[in-house]
């Protein structure tokens, strides 16, 4: 029976001055993902972990994304034949998920698991899809878990590197340019849901922050391309999302203050939280935020993973399967 096992990177979205179109991808933590063909027109999954996730493939982001392949390749409008010749009426495929990354953690867990599991199902099929239908199928299983549609970890967790959403419908993604940057990420050990999280969000605000908001993510963008870390650092300011969410991380100013003390560029909740991400020029700046970060919470008895990572410029990929 054949196998297909690829890794995908944990991610952190919105980067403080880009809410729902701005993501990178991490090196540290990732999922991994092991699909098989198997001769039964359905689609199984199994967890290799405790997370208590579901197993049904409609209740499931990467059964859900893998179903909307299958969907695809079966509608009346796709006309392309698969390579080697396939007959899905009789077979489906088996998806095994190890998590790396821990559901609720806010730094991608849906999104890997449904990027993984579209990449090994592509791969078995001989690489049949290209890269913007990968990340619709994605996006269907990320729906699933936040209520929205939204390519903000999708997109980096397949491409790599920072990315841009500039259009969700129809989808149109810009990979970004960047310069060596370390990352920081410290995730207390609580669950916050992104659909829960973003209920609390504002529906209106005043022009003049909107226009701040938007000066700020192009400076980002600009900083990034230049390497213009002064820029960058003065770019990660956030007077929409960030107010109203730190009061779901505990002792969230403190790490902040604690990480750009210790020399960090800038940083925020990645994603909807609870972890808390910070960017530095170097990786031992980014061990001394961490280091600096952590003693925050070990001194208030809060469980935490901290994880210090390179940007991850290649995204999800095929793990070489080992010769016997």
């Amino acid at each position: 029976m054949e196998k297909i096992t690829v890794r995908a990177p944990a991610t952190v979205a919105n980067v403080v001055c880009g809410f729902d179109c701005l993501g990178f991808a991490i090196k540290e933590p990732f999922d991994e993902i092991t699909i098989s063909i198997i001769e039964e027109q359905t689609v199984k999954i199994k967890h290799l972990d405790n997370f208590n996730l579901p197993t049904e493939a409609d209740q499931n982001v990467a059964g859900k994304a893998v179903l909307a392949m299958i969907e695809k390749i079966q509608s009346s409008d796709h006309k392309k034949p698969l390579s080697p010749p396939k007959n899905l009426e009789h077979i489906g495929f088996q998806i095994e998920i190890k998590k790396g990354i821990k559901p609720g953690s806010g730094i991608g867990s849906s999104a890997a698991s449904a990027v993984g599991a579209v990449v090994a199902a592509n791969e078995l099929l001989g690489n049949h899809f290209r890269t913007n239908e990968l990340l619709e199928f994605a996006l269907a299983g990320e729906e699933l878990a936040s209520q929205g549609r939204h390519a903000d970890n999708i997109a980096p967790c397949l491409l790599g590197g920072f990315t841009l959403v500039r259009s969700v419908d129809p989808l149109d993604i810009v990979k970004l340019e960047f310069p060596p940057l370390f990352v920081t990420v410290i995730h207390p050990q609580i669950e916050i849901k992104t659909s829960e999280a973003r209920k609390i969000l504002p529906q209106q605000i005043p022009l003049k922050t909107a226009v701040k908001a938007w000066s700020n993510l192009g400076a980002f963008v600009s900083a990034l391309s230049k390497g213009d870390y002064e820029l960058l650092a003065r770019s990660m300011e956030d007077e929409i999302i960030e107010p109203v969410r730190k009061g779901l991380i505990p002792y969230f100013d403190e790490l902040k203050k604690a990480g750009l003390k210790a020399g960090a560029l800038g940083g925020g909740i990645s994603g909807s939280g609870p972890s808390v991400f910070m960017l530095s020029k170097s990786q031992e700046i980014a061990q001394n935020v961490a280091q600096e970060m952590s003693g925050i919470l070990d001194k208030n008895r809060i469980p935490f993973k901290a994880y210090v990572s390179e940007i991850d410029s290649e995204g999800t990929k095929v793990i070489p399967r080992r010769k016997a």
